[in-house]
Order: C-alpha cells, then sequence, then structure tokens
C-alpha cells in the first residue's frame, strides 16, 4: 500500500475562491488586535493623564475605586494588596495597559503583550466587575476572552513579530548557502 503526500496546504473549497477566503481567514485577527490595542493604549494614557486617578483618595481616585469594591470582589486580598499603595498600583497597571496596547498594536512580543492584557482584563474582572449582575453587563470578562485568541495565534501577520522573524529565516538560509 502507498500513500501519497498532500503538498496543498490549503482547504478545498467548493466554491474556488481559494484567494478570497485565504485572505479573510489569514487577517481574521487584525481587526481584534487593532481594537485592543488602540483601547489599551487610551486606557494607559487616560490613566497617566487623569490627575484625580492617580491619587490614593478623592473623587475619581483609584484609591477610592479599590475601596468601594473591596466587599464585593471575587478575592478582596488583591484589593488589599493594591491598597497597600494605590498610587503605585495605579501607575502599574496604566503603564501595563500602554505596554500591552502597543505591543499589540504593533504585533511586538504579540502573545506576551496579549497575556498581559488577559491578566490585566482577569485581574480587573475579578475586583472592579466581579459584583456586576448580570456578569455580562460588566466589560472586563468580555476583554478577557477577546485577548484569548491573540495569546494563542500571537501576530502572525502585519507585525514586527512577523518581520523579525522573516528576517531571520533569511540569515538563516544565507547562513546555511554559505553566504
Amino acid at each position: 500500500m502507498t500513500h501519497g503526500i498532500r503538498s496543498d496546504t490549503h482547504p478545498p473549497y467548493l466554491d474556488g475562491d481559494r484567494g478570497l477566503r485565504d485572505t479573510a481567514t489569514r487577517y481574521a485577527l487584525l481587526p481584534l488586535r487593532i481594537f485592543l490595542g488602540v483601547t489599551f493604549i487610551y486606557a494607559g494614557l487616560d490613566k497617566l493623564t487623569d490627575s484625580a486617578f492617580l491619587k490614593s483618595g478623592g473623587s475619581g481616585s483609584i484609591g477610592d475605586t479599590m475601596r468601594a469594591v473591596r466587599d464585593s470582589a471575587a478575592i478582596p486580598a488583591l484589593v488589599d494588596l493594591a491598597l497597600k499603595n494605590p498610587v503605585g498600583f495605579g501607575t502599574a497597571i496604566a503603564i501595563g495597559e500602554l505596554a500591552v496596547g502597543l505591543g499589540t498594536l504593533f504585533g511586538l512580543l504579540a502573545r506576551l503583550a496579549a497575556l498581559g492584557g488577559a491578566l490585566i482584563s482577569l485581574s480587573l474582572w475579578l475586583t472592579i466587575s466581579w459584583a456586576n449582575s448580570p456578569y455580562y453587563y460588566g466589560n472586563d470578562l468580555a476583554y478577557l476572552m477577546a485577548w484569548l485568541p491573540l495569546v494563542l495565534a500571537g501576530a502572525p501577520y502585519l507585525s514586527l513579530d512577523a518581520m523579525l522573524r522573516a528576517r531571520r529565516r533569511h540569515r538563516s538560509a544565507r547562513a546555511s548557502l554559505g553566504l
């Protein structure tokens, strides 16, 4: 019995329109990447430039927000930890959101950036939006789920990761040829 080796890398389609369908599949995560990247950049910049947010107390401050959600959080110990230094925690979240947004938008260390975004969203869901009822009124769980495809797939197209990967392959090919 002989076995053939499939040389095609594309699934067969009944309509024969491989190009458009392949292109749509290839870039399917790009709108999500752009949305999450821009949103997290905006969220980070918004926190860093809001004079009320980066304070341990007062209307709109990270400190008052954390104290308000402490008793309704899924893990109050996380809130207690943040309350030890609310300004430091708020600054870390803002810088983290900015780094995650930039990494996602430009596709640099995209899986790591997406993991960071998922962890930020998870921590916000377990603290800030945990008490939302019904659960789908809170947006942090939806953001967490939106990050997961990017954690799995990264940014294989139109990204700095893809450019660096292509550059390494090119160098490797040249080295194997003795060039």
